[in-house]
């Protein structure tokens, strides 16, 4: 495929959802001279599901695939039993290699949904970090000062509370700057947070007589409850989720991240986006651009289809208050609330169930459920919260 140097796009490429660019003067000379780039994205599998944060670095990943560059995807299987701890406050624990493995089984399916896999490389860092030995990690650690390590805001503010910071933790840079040498990255791509790991790249590199990668770092977005997304936090929009999902939880954010969603996790023109930011400044409803944007994400990762029904569903359940057409059925084992919520996968326990019920969120046929005692019946529509629904045969 031919190298585009359009530099509307190569414009665009650099700024978009971007953060920061090391170095910006010699990656914009890079692009514009039509070079054909190695771009590196690693993602540690630490749970099943990659969410729309991630989604971030993969759409700057089909951005230089688009004008005709080479993607490398490395699924951090390795470094995802070390645990990186740059966006932490306190130690991340060590995954076993079984949970990692059953963790990383869909990654390479989810991200091509994003990006086209048949024309990226996929690479697993096992492959090279398994075979490091002792000589080898000497020397890599020789590029660093312990200094350099501690002055990290979330190591140093650990350090001064004296919380515990492991001897692994100071070598996951290491690790993730050795995976630049093994694939012989021009660019890596990263969130804000990994700046450090970033910049070990480029350090070793060097030290391997590689000429150093140029990085973009992305901002980090907040989830549905305004705090980071993170899938420690519960709070992630997957992209494997269901549509009605999907489109649920977008409308649950807060007004605030219309706009950076649109930005950051969609490629809907600028200048629309722009339009939109326009419109809600001067009293236009932003419930009406959040629908836009959970219909765009549904139709990205599903379909067009998909996003209609979406929408229709939304707008008869929440907007006017109806009840769905099209509702779920459940034969429970036994009829009283208790069981019904925890088998409609409602509720994870007992307890859980009756803080649900407790709270509020509970209705049989729409009368707000007060007892734990509460009985169902064949056709009874149980509905938890406002997007979740089923009705008992």
């Amino acid at each position: 495929m031919k190298i585009s140097t359009d530099k509307k796009k190569i414009d665009e490429l650099l700024s978009r959802g971007v953060e920061s660019v090391i170095d910006m003067t010699h990656l914009r000379k890079r692009l514009e001279s039509g070079e054909k780039l190695r771009i590196k994205l690693g993602i540690d599998p630490t749970s099943p599901n990659l969410h729309l944060g991630r989604s971030i670095p993969l759409l700057k990943m089909r951005d230089f695939q688009e004008l005709g560059h080479q993607l490398v995807f490395i699924v951090g299987d390795f470094t995802g039993v070390i645990g990186d701890t740059s966006d932490k406050d306190s130690e991340r624990p060590m995954l076993g290699r079984e949970q990692v493995q059953k963790n990383m089984k869909s990654y390479v399916e989810q991200a091509g949904k994003i990006i086209d896999i048949t024309k990226s490389e996929v690479q697993y860092n096992s492959t090279w970090l398994s075979s490091v030995n002792y000589n080898e990690l000497g020397e890599q650690a020789d590029a660093f000062s312990v200094a350099e390590f501690i002055a990290r805001d979330n190591i140093r503010r650990r350090l001064e509370a004296g919380t515990r910071v492991s001897l692994r933790e100071v070598l996951y840079p290491l690790m993730q700057g050795y995976d630049s040498v093994a694939v012989k990255a021009d660019v890596e791509l990263g969130g804000t947070d990994q700046r450090f790991n970033l910049l070990a790249g480029r350090t070793l590199q060097e030290r391997y007589g590689q000429r150093p990668q140029d990085i973009i770092m992305n901002p980090l977005v907040a989830g549905t409850d305004g705090r980071k997304m993170s899938s420690s936090w519960g709070n992630t929009v997957n992209l494997n989720d269901a549509p009605h999902d999907m489109f649920g939880k977008i409308m649950s954010i807060p007004d605030s991240l219309i706009i950076p969603y649109f930005i950051y996790m969609t490629r809907v023109p600028m200048s629309t986006v722009q339009q939109y930011e326009t419109d809600m400044k001067t009293g236009q409803n932003p419930r009406d651009y959040k629908l836009k944007l959970a219909s765009e994400l549904v139709r990205f990762y599903h379909s067009e289809k998909d996003a209609q029904i979406a929408l229709d569903y939304f707008v008869a359940t929440f907007a006017k208050k109806e009840i769905p057409t099209e509702i779920p059925e459940l034969k429970p084992s036994a009829y009283d609330i208790i069981s019904v919520l925890q088998e409609a996968r409602f509720a994870t326990s007992t307890s859980d169930a009756r803080r649900t019920i407790e709270g509020g969120g509970v209705k049989i046929n729409d009368k707000k459920v007060t007892s734990y005692e509460e009985r169902c019946n064949p056709g009874d529509i149980i509905q938890k919260g406002k997007r979740f629904f089923v009705k008992i045969v």
